[in-house]
């Protein structure tokens, strides 16, 4: 009996371990995350999404600090289906894991859903990002305009592959120009 009890101890003790938001020391992380730069809107160039937002046009995350200094607030919207869709609003909120040079979030949902979030690419400049999971099951390319140069995209899709993720898995996601557009 003590035996089996010891067992299944050290069962749970390592599937917590396999819990952690922080991902492995061979995910690719940004080195620093500038917080206040990196807050505001981010349009989703493409994605290998959740099921919920396979079909998901003019596709926006935006950022802004919470009360306290470690704290995200997100307002995520997107028209479901086409530009004339019905559009659907998340807010979850996230908190910068310590030590991640606020790289790493946990994304909350409903304060019991805990999602990885890890920021691996951000340009110098902060007009364009790679959100990603080390799980690989996602992934976002963003920018701060709703289109960017077929270059600038083929050069983020690179970093995608070279992060291991199957990029014939990426859906461009359509985004309406600004002009145009009555969900800002």
């Amino acid at each position: 009996m003590r035996k089996t009890r010891l067992s299944v101890m050290v069962g749970a003790v390592m599937a917590l371990a396999g819990c952690s938001l922080m991902p492995p020391k061979t995910f690719p992380t940004a080195d620093h995350v500038d917080l206040d730069r990196f807050m505001g809107p981010w349009y989703v160039i493409a994605h290998i999404p959740p099921s919920k937002t396979k079909n998901a046009y003019n596709e926006i995350e935006r950022y802004t600090r919470g009360d306290d200094s470690d704290t995200i607030n997100v307002k995520f919207t997107y028209r479901d289906g086409g530009f004339d869709g019905e559009q659907k609003t998340m807010t979850p909120w996230a908190s910068v894991l310590e030590n991640s040079e606020n790289a790493v979030w946990a994304m909350h949902f409903y304060y019991v859903l805990r999602l990885q979030y890890v920021i691996s690419y951000v340009s110098p400049d902060y007009d364009t990002t790679i959100v990603a999971r080390d799980k690989r099951d996602y992934v976002w390319i963003m920018a701060r305009t709703p289109k960017i140069s077929d270059a600038k995209y083929q050069s983020l899709v690179e970093r995608v592959g070279d992060m291991g993720y199957d990029t014939s898995k990426l859906r461009k996601v359509p985004q309406q120009p600004l002009s145009e557009r009555d969900d800002l």
